[in-house]
This record gives structure tokens, C-alpha cells and sequence, in this order.
């Protein structure tokens, strides 16, 4: 079976599980939630499969999901009950967290595969809009402490030949990730995804000199007072071609800016 090249993305995943609730809170995400929905439409078939980097999930070592049937980890705290009984039944797929293993054990890097470990909210919510279905695998991929810009893009080149495989290479986050300032966050959001689109624009050696930079940017220390959200964008890059990686998004939060970015 012939299998077509996925791109890779970096996706924003929401505001807990805001997609999933009624009222102002949904209304706020909409524009997200429009966009994620027409995920399927950018793609150039249904993926084999999918491998999502997920900004809630840290392990000293890179760690897979490895289950066939992993649990959920509702890991968002004062939402209405309902919120908790989201459901995701999508399979794993044990066979691409040994593919993956394998990638990153043989660029050098130590590597786990977690048989036990479930899917937090980066994971099941956007793939729940994206994929309503839930009818493609899923692996979910956890990021370092270290927040490593130049690390995170090596493992995302380690992996990127998944994509040859069928697999859709996700980062999960959010280009602006400072809830103290959410309603505020307009000009830093607007300079820091303005610069986001430059640095993206190279080739993959010129993104990661730039990628590294991220907190002297115009709005970037505002944008991420802790960078976890934006680390699995890293990920993403890291595992695209040496095309430039583009916007193919651009939306809002109240005044606040976000993006999501494919790389071919």
C-alpha cells in the first residue's frame, strides 16, 4: 500500500475544554474550533495515523504512549461536570510508538514507550473536533523540562521520515499562552505571531537559529511567560522538510491573536 506524505503541524488546542461547553466560554474558542474542524480539508488524505506532541505532558526522557486503548486525563480543573465525561475512544497504536522509539533511539537519544500513560487534554480535545470519529490512531509524545528549543527541533527531525509512513505529525499548544493576560494580550500577541511568521519562513536550519531566540522577540516573553505551549511548535518544525513553513491560520481569542503553522 502506497502511502501519502503528511505534513506537520502546530495546532492550538483550546481553552480546556471550552469547544465542549455552551455560552460565552464556546463562543470565545469558536474561530478555533472552525478552523480545527477543517483540519480533514489541508490534508492530503486521512492519516495512517497520528503522532500528537502534547505541551502537558513532561518527561525527563522522551516518552510515547504505547497502549492500544489509552485512558483519559481530564487535567483542566472548575469546569461543569459534563466537561469530565468527555469521551475519545480512538485506538492507540502500539506499532507507531515503536517506530517512533526507534527513530529517536537511533539519532542518539534515550527513549521510553509508556504502555500505561493516557491522553491529557492537549491530546483528546483538539483531536476530538479534528476527528470527531475517532477513527485514526493515536500517539501521544511528551516534551523535556528543559523547554530546549534547539533540542525539541532535533527530535522532530529524528522523526520527521513518520510522515513518510502515513503519520500526521501534530504539535499541540498555543501561540499565545499567558492566561494572566489573556484579555490584554492583543499588541504583544499581534508582534509575536508577526515574528513567528518570519522565523518560520526558512528553511529548517533557519528556523531553529530563529526558533531559539523566541523570548527576545517583539511579544514573546509576554506571549509565554513559561514556553511549554509553544515548545511542541519545536516539534513540528523540526520534523518538516527544508520548505518554509507557513500560517494557515490566523485567529482570535477575544483581542488576543492566535496561529496555527503547516510544514510540508
Amino acid at each position: 500500500m502506497s502511502l501519502t506524505r503528511m505534513p506537520a503541524m502546530y495546532l492550538p488546542h483550546g481553552g480546556g475544554p471550552s469547544f465542549f461547553m455552551t455560552g460565552e466560554r464556546k463562543s470565545r474558542y469558536q474561530d478555533t474550533e472552525n478552523f480545527l474542524r477543517g483540519i480533514h480539508n489541508i490534508l492530503p488524505a486521512t492519516p495512517k495515523a497520528i503522532l500528537i506532541v502534547t505541551a502537558h505532558w513532561e518527561t525527563h526522557i522522551p516518552t510515547f504512549t504505547g497502549g492500544a486503548a489509552p485512558s483519559l486525563i481530564y487535567d483542566y480543573y472548575g469546569f461543569p461536570p459534563e466537561t469530565y465525561e468527555i469521551q475519545y475512544p480512538a485506538p492507540g497504536q502500539p506499532e507507531v510508538a515503536k517506530r517512533a522509539a526507534e527513530l529517536l533511539q537511533q539519532a542518539g537519544y534515550p527513549v521510553q514507550v509508556d504502555d500505561d500513560y493516557g491522553w491529557d487534554h492537549g491530546v483528546f480535545i483538539p483531536l476530538k473536533v479534528m476527528f470527531p470519529e475517532a477513527n485514526v490512531p493515536v500517539v501521544a509524545m511528551s516534551i523535556h523540562p528543559s523547554l530546549d528549543p534547539v533540542l525539541h527541533c532535533k527530535l522532530g527531525q529524528a522523526l520527521s521520515s513518520l510522515r513518510d509512513e502515513g503519520v500526521l505529525v501534530i504539535g499541540s499548544g498555543m501561540s499565545f499562552h499567558n492566561l494572566r493576560n489573556f484579555a490584554q494580550g492583543g499588541p504583544a500577541s499581534e508582534q509575536f505571531h508577526a515574528w513567528l511568521d518570519l522565523a518560520l519562513s526558512g528553511n529548517q536550519t533557519e528556523r531553529t537559529e530563529r526558533l531559539m531566540h523566541w523570548s527576545t522577540a517583539p511579544g514573546g516573553a509576554e506571549s509565554h511567560p513559561r514556553e511549554e505551549h509553544l515548545i511542541p511548535l519545536m516539534v513540528a518544525s523540526g520534523a518538516g522538510s527544508d520548505a518554509p513553513g507557513r500560517r494557515m491560520w490566523a485567529g482570535m481569542v477575544g483581542p488576543t491573536h492566535l496561529g496555527g503553522w503547516i510544514f510540508e
